[in-house]
Parts: structure tokens; sequence; C-alpha cells
């Protein structure tokens, strides 16, 4: 009987391996064209950090990541007031300067990495260690591991924890790290300046009063946080904080966002409902995604009355193939830019076999350009996060 269930369980491990391997393949037929191009731009791309834009505004230095609350304007009463809030609404005169400097990191790590699953050559892994370089190791370009100085509001703030989120686009350069990690080109010396660098970045967020409240958010930031933590974690090989994200999910996340439905409420009664609803889905859908064991399988948990991660992309899902069904209120801003080839789609079709939601993802725009969805797209290189 044991030499029965052995073979039943090693076949069932040859094929799931097996449709993994399927899976990336396939990921990899649909981005290809599209990732090699990214790549060779990305491999002319000089290193750029915070250092590159001083903020006048900023109460931080010059290797202090600034950024400034999105929702938040001028009070027309008087130029000298303190903002006032605008929900939905994001202010074009507001310093964005370090958040295009990250996300253009973010871009060209991402592009590199998968250019490198593709076709791992050198080339891609010595560009992706000048840009760790400069951001993580150059005493003279450099960024510091917080973001003390993020989201700030004129009058009213010098910083703020939600302004945490604006960290998501590290994700895929520790990602894309990951990925190359073992190249020969790799420099250990860089490698290992970036995971202290990550190692600092991780104490602030767990112990700073910003991060301690950003972890507490009861909407897409609380999810966001975990996210982070989640892959920073993983990156840096601290398990402790990796079960303690795995944990935050399943007895806080779920519990506390998601509906019986499958929906998520707190992020419905935004301004953005749609918008805000796809990107907490797909950070969710990340964390199952970074997070899943054998034995530890987010893809699969449920709470006890039954919400999961698959309620949720199944809630989602008809609004995405097809946004025309969407019975709420339509976003202020930008509801026409969404869906894009949401990354939950990927990860959901891997993880539950789901054809149906491959092929919406195939056909959905890859490469957006409209800024407010790459910023609010955590992952958009899917190539880097699917199962080696």
């Amino acid at each position: 009987m044991k030499t029965i269930f052995a073979y039943i369980t090693l076949l069932l491990v040859m094929i799931t391996g097996q449709l993994r391997a399927q899976n990336i393949e396939n990921v990899k037929v649909v981005l290809r064209k599209q990732v090699l191009a990214k790549a060779a731009w990305a491999l002319q791309q000089p290193p750029e950090t915070v250092t590159a834009h001083r903020a006048s505004r900023s109460a931080g230095g010059p290797h202090d990541f600034y950024s400034e609350g999105d929702y938040w304007w001028p009070n027309p009463v008087s130029v000298d007031s303190p903002y006032i809030q605008k929900d939905g609404q994001t202010n074009p005169e507001n310093f964005v300067a370090h958040r295009h400097a990250m996300i253009r990191f973010s871009r060209i790590v991402g592009a590199l990495a998968s250019a490198y699953r593709i076709d791992p050559q050198k080339k891609y892994v010595k560009q992706v260690l000048a840009h760790c370089k400069a951001w993580f190791m150059d005493t003279a370009t450099l960024m510091h591991p917080n973001l003390l100085y993020a989201q700030a509001i004129k009058g009213r703030a010098t910083g703020r924890g939600i302004g945490i989120i604006d960290a998501i686009q590290l994700m895929e350069v520790v990602q894309g790290l990951s990925v190359m990690e073992r190249d020969a080109a790799m420099d250990p010396a860089v490698l290992a300046a970036t995971k202290k660098w990550f190692a600092g970045f991780l104490e602030w967020l767990t112990t700073h009063p910003y991060g301690k409240d950003e972890m507490n958010a009861a909407n897409n930031h609380g999810t966001c946080w975990v996210m982070q933590v989640a892959v920073f974690a993983t990156f840096t090989g601290n398990k402790e904080l990796m079960q303690f994200c795995s944990n935050r999910y399943k007895n806080v996340l779920l519990p506390n966002q998601m509906a019986a439905d499958g929906s998520f409420p707190k992020e419905l009664k935004r301004t953005k409902p749609y918008g805000y609803s796809l990107f907490n889905l797909d950070a969710m859908a990340t964390i199952c995604q970074v997070l899943s064991t054998k034995a530890d399988d987010l893809w699969n948990y449920q709470t006890p009355d039954g919400r999961s991660i698959k309620k949720g992309i199944a809630f989602l899902y008809p609004f995405i193939a097809d946004k025309s069904k969407w019975s709420y209120k339509q976003d202020v801003m930008y509801w026409n830019d969404w869906p894009v080839a949401q990354p939950a789609l990927v990860f959901g079709a891997g993880a539950f076999k789901s054809r149906k939601w491959f092929n919406t993802w195939k056909r959905l725009d890859h490469d957006p350009e409209t800024e407010e969805v790459i910023r609010n797209l955590p992952v958009r290189n899917p190539l880097i996060w699917l199962d080696r």
C-alpha cells in the first residue's frame, strides 16, 4: 500500500511539474517579442537614482526618496494654506521624479530579467548589477533604506505611512535579481550589498510607526505591506517574516477585506472602485504566488466561511473579460485605461489550470503606458515570478 501511495505521489509531483513548465512556456510564447524589445531598450539605459532629482519641498536629504500625496491639492483660499484632499483626483503638479526614477529602475530590471529567462545572457546580468550598485551600494548615488518622506502633504505632513506603497516598484528589482542570482556573471559584492539594503528596509518596515500603521491599514495598503514584506523577506531569506506574512494573509487580509462573494467592499466604496479592486486582487495573488509551498498552499487556502483567492479572481473575472458588465460606480479617473494584463489572471491560470483566465490575460494589454496604470500594476513582468 505504501509503495502504491508513494508512486501516486511521485506521479502527481511529475504532472504538476510538467503543467508548471508548460505554463511558463505558454507565457514565453505570448511575451517573447515584447520582452526582447524591452530588454534591448533596457541595455541602453544608464542608472538614475533619487540623487538625480532634488525635491525642494522634501524635509529629507538628497539620498531620501520623496513623493507627495496624489489626491492633495492647493487650497484655493490661499496658496500658503495646507493642501486639501480631493479623493481619487491626482494633482499633476505634485513632485513625482523619485517615483518615476524608481518605476524606471523596476522596468529596466524587469525587462532584463525577463529576457534572461528566455535567453540567459551575461549582458543582462551585468546591466542589472550596474543599476543595483547605483541604487544600493554606491555612496554617491544610493537611496536610504526607508520611506520617511513618501507621500508628504504640503503644510500637513513631511511623510506618511501610506507612502510605503510607493516601494512596490522595488519588488521586480529583487525578483529579477533572484532569477539571475546563480549566474556566473553575478557579482557577490553587489548582491550582498543589495540584500543588506533590503534587510535594513525590512527592519524599518516592521519597526517604524509608519510601517506599523501601513501594516494595519484595512484596505489595499495593508495588502501591499504584506506583499512587499513577503517579496523582500523571500529575497533576504527571512523565514520568520515570510511565515508572518503567510499568517497575516490567511488570518487578517482574507477575512477582513474580502466579502463572502469574493469582492472587496472597502475598495468598492472608493472613487475608483474598479481600479482599486483590480489592484488589491493583484496584490493578494502575488502574495500567494510568492509564499505558497506544498506545506502552506495559499492558493488553495480558504477561510472557514469559504473566502479564498480563487473566489476573488472568480468575482472580478467577468468584469475583466467584459468591463461593460461592471455594475458598480465607474472610476472618477482612468476608467478607460483598465483592465490590462492583470497578473492575478496569469498567476491564477497557472495555479488553477484555467485556460479561460489565461486566454483573457493573453489578449489584454501587456505594455500599458498610462502612468497611473503602471504605478498600480505591481507585477509587469510575470515571467520572472513563475516557478523555475
